[in-house]
This record gives C-alpha cells, structure tokens and sequence, in this order.
C-alpha cells in the first residue's frame, strides 16, 4: 500500500515537472512571426488589437537580443509612440505598406515622468517594429531598408 503511493506521487510529480516545463513563457508565447530588416531577422510578437498595441512591451524588465514586437495597424496614418510603464530602452521602427522602412527612432529612453515624451515619425506607416534599444544603430538599420515577414 505505502509502496503505491510512493509511485503515485513521483509520477504526479513527474507530469507537474513536464506540464511546468512544456508551459510557454511570458516573452514568448505570442512569437509567431520573424521580421526582417535587410539581413538582420527578429523573432516577434504580433500585435494587431487596439488592447496589444496599447500594452506593447509595457512593464517588461528585459527582451533577448534577437525578439521585438511587430505592430500592426489597420491603415497607414502617422503614429507617434511613447514609453510609458515601458522600463527598457527601444529602437522604433515604421514601416510603410511597402515594407519599407521610413522612420527610425534609436534608443528611445523610458517615461519617468508625465506627461511622456512621443515619438513622431511624422510619416505615415502601417507597421511599426520595436527592438532593444542600439541594435538600429549596431546592425547598421537605415530609412530605405525593405522588410520581410515570415510566418
């Protein structure tokens, strides 16, 4: 009987351990997409939604090197971001209907104080991609670039 409860245990123990490591993670559950820049790929989460656009990369402590976040909007238009709650460092990057690049904002600093700074591209886009902020500037980023979207 105590033998049997033994195994009943470690094997509930093992299914809690795989289900905990087989759960996604925060950074990158939503990752379905890379975005290209040229040569240089970034694995990114789409946001599409009014809600995911507003929440963006708010409240992140860190981002790997090689992940970003892809807005997409339903028109092309002028839109200027802001860093609010955002606590790291980012480079903004529109993109025209094209995929091509039309504006870059480097290093774009965290809000610390209201109201917060926007950033105006002040040219109209369709999309916008969000990396760490100095890697437009190290991968040698330009207005002109084309993009790609892979699935």
């Amino acid at each position: 009987m105590m033998k049997r409860k033994q195994v009943l245990l470690i094997v509930g123990i093992v299914l809690f351990l795989v289900l905990i490591m087989n759960f996604p993670k925060e950074d990158s559950a939503d990752i379905t997409n890379s975005v290209c820049v040229g040569e240089t790929c970034f694995e990114v989460e789409i946001v599409d939604s009014l809600e995911t656009r507003t929440q963006g990369l708010m409240f992140r402590e860190q981002m790997d090197k090689d992940r970003g976040m892809w807005f997409v909007f339903e028109e092309s238009k002028i839109y200027p971001f802001w860093m609010k709650n955002t606590l790291i460092p980012l480079d903004m990057i529109w993109v025209d209907e094209d995929l091509k690049v039309v504006a870059i904002i480097e290093s774009a600093v965290p809000c610390e104080a209201n109201p917060c700074r926007h950033y105006n591209p002040e040219t109209e886009a369709l999309y916008v991609l969000e990396i760490n902020g100095g890697l437009a500037s190290e991968y040698e980023l330009r207005v002109g670039d084309i993009v790609s979207v892979n699935n």
